[in-house]
């Protein structure tokens, strides 16, 4: 959902677009991710522009370290202000992990001061 500058990300998830899940929080995140950045860019936004994000995991803490290792591999140069949530189930069976985000056009361009 865009609104001006403003996106608006549903949850993306590890998922292929034929439906299938890798396993293992590592392979299903480098997913989540590579899902979350086709999205944002169909609205003319990139990862480097989320300003807030959500992620929930189930199973935490036992992949927290390895959803870790690779959210710092997207996320960076100002990293945006992120909230993870340990939940007992997802929707979809099997899915280890959501995330949601909230980005703004041409932010990733600022640093934490203000136009770079």
């Amino acid at each position: 959902m865009r609104v001006g500058d403003m996106v608006w990300t549903s949850g993306q998830v590890g998922m292929t677009d034929a439906g299938e899940l890798p396993e293992g929080v590592t392979a299903q995140a480098n997913l989540a991710f590579r899902n979350l950045e086709r999205v944002l860019a169909e609205a003319g936004a990139s990862l480097d522009d989320i300003v807030d994000c959500t992620s929930f995991h189930v199973g935490l803490p036992e992949g927290s370290a390895e959803f870790r290792a690779v959210k710092d591999r997207y996320q960076v140069d100002n990293p945006p202000a992120w909230t993870g949530l340990g939940v007992s189930f997802l929707t979809v069976p099997g899915v280890l992990l959501e995330i949601k985000a909230v980005a703004v056009i041409g932010a990733g361009k600022k640093g934490p001061s203000g136009p770079a």
